[in-house]
């Protein structure tokens, strides 16, 4: 059925046709008419399949019927989710598909100062999207009312009950009206998380699982390379070289190694940014709608990204890190073939990574396809990395320290030599290297 047979708003209708919402997808099909029913809704879907919009199009939808005006009287939906980005996203999509009705929301997060927050929540709004860190700080300053909410929703469901907020979940309800519907949305969720979920529902709460046996998208082909943890950055600079117009997310594994990442992508002359959570939050959010603007093509990222961030176009996500819980390798894949689309994910796995690579292959029940690499190839990409970068960056500063007395050679007669004179060169420079730190060395002794 596509949605303009839907018994919803013809604003939201006409947004939808706009944003290129024709036909509900399998979890838009199956969670839209309960949750229009008042039901409590249990939803695990795959990453890509359209979660936001199953719960945000009818709950606009309800909400824009029962006003008969722009004033909002109180907050009436509570979205909570795990992250400042993941809030903006789904605060976006709150904005797009409420275009032109008399639904105001509102994505509330930390890292940013509250004043301005304070005053849009005062001017009155009608669903918050929030972090829970700012939202409960803001409870208890007496700026979010409660008495009015009917509906809260959990996104990410499993990722908030597993950081622990089960006991804030639970403060939340109590302060709401008797009567409300709880949305549980996530992609994964474990047998402990999955009780805990359920403890929060109505015993006639309605359980959708899409694909579960599955967690991965059909849409998105996946599949390892086996390289040493040195190594990574040869491969990467080579994939990146071999795909320049494509739009690819690289996940690493800590804040420090998107950093380093970064600057070793630099040092072969590509221009990539990398986002982590340890950014001031303005930061993060100008990187994250650079990257969308398509301002640049490379983000480099840890996991603060890996979840429920939708940046439309991704051909691909490389693991450069395997992640350290096997749920997040779906979060991360879930980063490309959104929607209608198809996508690639490729992870660089060590022999240090290989027992997470097996965990994560027992979580997605099925093994990963393995891309095998011959030696030749394998040391082929790290030779040809090395050289790309030495002509582009390294090469005139080689030239420019050793000295005319110590190289006959200039940089046109090496470009013209080719991978003699460069291997050469190098050779050289480093016999230098080492001869200068020897002359150190004797000068320091004799002191």
């Amino acid at each position: 059925m596509k949605f303009e047979k839907y018994h919803i708003s013809q604003e939201i209708k006409d947004n939808l046709a706009a944003l290129g919402f024709k036909r509900p997808t399998d979890i838009q099909f199956k969670s839209i008419p309960p949750i229009m029913n008042g039901e409590d809704v249990l939803a695990i879907a795959q990453t890509g399949t359209g979660k936001t919009a199953a719960f945000a199009i009818p709950i606009i939808d309800r909400i824009h019927r029962r006003k008969t005006s722009q004033r909002s009287d109180g907050i009436q939906c509570i979205v909570m989710v795990p992250t400042r980005e993941l809030a903006m996203q789904i605060g976006d999509v709150f904005n797009e598909i409420s275009l032109h009705t008399r639904i105001k929301s509102f994505a509330l997060v930390g890292g940013v100062e509250q004043d301005a927050q304070i005053k849009k929540l005062q001017h009155g709004i009608d669903i918050l999207i929030a972090t829970p860190g700012r939202m409960f700080d803001l409870i208890s300053q007496g700026y979010i009312d409660l008495h009015r909410i009917d509906t809260l929703i959990l996104d990410e469901a499993d990722h908030m009950l597993d950081l622990g907020f089960i006991d804030d979940i639970k403060s939340v309800k109590r302060m709401l009206r008797q009567k409300h519907q709880t949305l549980f949305f996530s992609a994964t969720i474990n047998e402990e998380i999955k009780k805990l979920a359920y403890s929060q529902v109505k015993s006639s709460a309605i359980r959708i699982e899409i694909s579960p046996e599955d967690p991965v998208s059909k849409n998105v082909s996946h599949a390892v390379m086996f390289v040493e943890m040195d190594d990574k950055r040869f491969f990467l600079e080579r994939f990146i070289r071999e795909h320049p117009e494509s739009r690819i997310i690289v996940f690493v594994r800590t804040r420090v190694r998107a950093e380093r990442v970064e600057k070793a992508m630099a040092r072969a002359g590509i221009t990539s940014c990398n986002l982590h959570g340890g950014k001031e939050q303005a930061d993060r959010t100008k990187i994250m709608n650079a990257f969308k603007l398509g301002e640049f093509q490379i983000l480099i990222a840890t996991d603060v990204s890996a979840r429920g961030i939708d940046v439309s176009g991704v051909n691909y996500v490389i693991n450069y890190d395997i992640p350290e819980k096997a749920e997040n390798y779906v979060h991360r894949v879930g980063r490309t073939g959104r929607g209608t689309h198809k996508g690639i994910a490729l992870s660089f796995c060590s022999k240090e990574e290989k027992p997470r690579l097996e965990e994560i292959q027992t979580f997605i029940h099925k093994p990963i396809e393995v891309i095998p690499i011959s030696k030749k190839e394998y040391n082929f990409t790290i030779t040809s990395s090395e050289e790309i970068t030495i002509q582009s960056k390294v090469l005139p500063e080689l030239l420019s320290e050793i000295q005319p007395s110590q190289s006959p050679w200039n940089i046109e007669s090496v470009a013209e030599g080719g991978e003699k004179n460069i291997r050469k060169l190098i050779d050289e420079y480093e016999a230098w290297i080492k001869k200068k730190k020897k002359k150190k060395k004797s000068s320091i002794k004799k002191r």
